[in-house]
């Protein structure tokens, strides 16, 4: 059982940047690939980036690349989603999720262990 907690949303500004944070409590955190995905209202939830156990792989969506950066602490057992130049169109609410299987951007339907959100707002 992996629990997951994300932190670090809020109210931005377009062009404006913030670092979303998701804790790992339960099992070895690095056997875990972990998963960003967002629902804005109204839309189905979708891929945003992924990160292999170790860190050496991270995938993006085609519309975040360049402009979001997943990165990882295992000793910390904490992701993290750094966001720049944020768009109206990012807000939603962002949730982490965690498998032991890597599903890269094809996991919505796949991570076993999701957290419970944190929204993001861009205004324009």
């Amino acid at each position: 059982q992996v629990q997951l907690v994300e932190s670090g949303g809020g109210l931005v500004t377009a062009g404006g940047s913030l670092r979303l944070s998701c804790a790992a409590s339960g099992r070895t955190f690095s056997n875990y690939a972990m998963g960003w995905f967002r629902q804005a209202p109204g839309k189905e939830r979708e891929p945003v980036a992924a990160i292999s156990g170790s860190g050496g792989l991270a995938v993006y969506v085609d519309s975040v690349k360049g402009r979001f950066t997943i990165s990882r602490d295992n000793a910390k057992n904490t992701v993290y989603l750094q966001m720049i130049q944020l768009k109206p169109e990012d807000t939603a609410t962002y949730y982490c999720a965690a498998d032991t299987k890597w599903y890269g951007l094809d996991g919505v339907n796949n991570y076993r262990y999701w957290g419970q959100g944190t929204q993001v707002t861009v205004s324009s």
